[in-house]
């Protein structure tokens, strides 16, 4: 299979791990931003392949884990309106909000969807013309194109019962807060490569230039992360900081004009507030100018509570690579998949449910 067995061969993989084990420098922590990587490292266990003095942290990359409970709260208040059909990805169902989740709220009646792409809840709003249909979008510039083009079409059908709730966020804001805000040491970044594909590697040149931190954005096989380890290293050793792409079968530097004119063509960039780093400027998408016909906020009734965190959960200092999960009192034993109580438990993405699945004794 093209561009899948070839970055799994395990001579390759070892002729990498060993080029890493020589590493002859200063003890480093590099940073995987993405959560599909976090899992991918723990599935093919990397970490047991890399000498002790190279240690990776996982980052905030995963768009379930960073939605804070506000913005859950508020699809639930949407989904308990008797008149809304809320249609959102399966990761958000078990997700919990500050008091219950959507899942919970399906099981109270509540008429709660798991839509595979946001057309199909445009799909649901066409056959069901007498009831609102809210989308509530959740993902980072990697799903953000496919709403966009989900709200023009609605536009463009002139559907008038379809209406969004976005929790769209981008990756470079959070990325820059998360350096600014200098909890953790970061010695290298490995870029996510689906948002890559996106928007390309030159929103990532502030961190080289501000921050002096080599960033490799990498693909998700095996020789892919452990071959953006390696040009990590290298830059590390040759004290360069640059912007690489690993995933260049792909990225490209300018990305993809395409997704990038659609996304422009729903929303615009504006403030949204992050689980573990709160409010960060220019981090989110709205609904553009002209596009307020279908904000689920401004036509809906919604009633929520002040929102509220599981006191013991620490989703959020795992988020910032502050702490392990294993680190976290109620890993494992009053967090599991089966009864998550923070984020990173629940999406398959999320770094806690890594840790549990393929951490020995986990």
């Amino acid at each position: 299979m093209r561009f899948l067995t070839e970055f799994r061969q395990p001579a390759l993989a070892e002729a990498l791990a060993e080029r890493i084990r020589r590493w002859s420098g200063p003890p480093v922590s590099l940073m995987e931003v993405c959560g599909t990587h976090t899992v991918a490292i723990f599935r093919h266990g990397l970490r047991g392949l890399l000498p002790p003095q190279v240690r990776l942290l996982s980052g905030p990359g995963c768009p379930v884990c960073v939605t804070p409970n506000r913005e859950i709260d508020k699809a639930i208040a949407l989904a308990s309106n008797p008149g809304v059909i809320l249609a959102t990805f399966g990761d958000m169902m078990k997700v919990p909000g500050s008091y219950s989740s959507l899942a919970e709220a399906k099981a109270s009646g509540a008429d709660v969807r798991v839509a595979y792409s946001p057309m199909e809840a445009v799909e649901i709003a066409q056959g069901n013309p007498k009831k609102a249909v809210v989308f509530f979008g959740v993902g980072f510039e990697t799903t953000a194109p496919t709403t966009a083009a989900s709200l023009l079409e609605a536009k463009r059908l002139g559907l008038r019962n379809f209406f969004f709730l976005s929790a769209h966020k981008l990756v470079p804001p959070a990325l820059m807060a998360l350096l600014e805000a200098g909890e953790v040491r970061i010695d290298g970044l490995i870029c996510p490569g689906h948002v890559s594909t996106i928007i390309g590697s030159r929103p990532y040149e502030f961190i080289p230039r501000d921050y002096a931190i080599p960033c490799v954005i990498s693909g998700f096989e095996p020789v892919d992360i452990l071959q953006a380890i390696a040009m990590l290293l290298d830059m590390r050793a040759e004290g360069k900081a640059e912007v690489a792409i690993q995933y260049r079968r792909a990225v490209r530097p300018q990305g993809n004009p395409q997704a990038l004119e659609t996304m422009a063509g729903a929303f615009q960039v504006g403030g949204a507030e992050w689980r573990g780093l709160g409010p960060i400027p220019q981090s989110g998408l709205h609904l553009r100018d002209g596009m307020e016909a279908f904000a689920a906020e401004r036509h809906l009734e919604m009633k929520i509570r002040p929102p509220r965190e599981a006191v013991a959960c620490r989703c959020g200092e795992v988020l910032r690579g502050l702490i392990n999960p294993p680190e976290c009192s109620i890993f494992g034993t009053g967090c599991t998949p089966e009864h998550p109580v923070g984020p990173c438990m629940v999406s398959t993405e999320g770094t806690c449910a890594a840790w549990f699945l393929y951490k020995p004794g986990g």
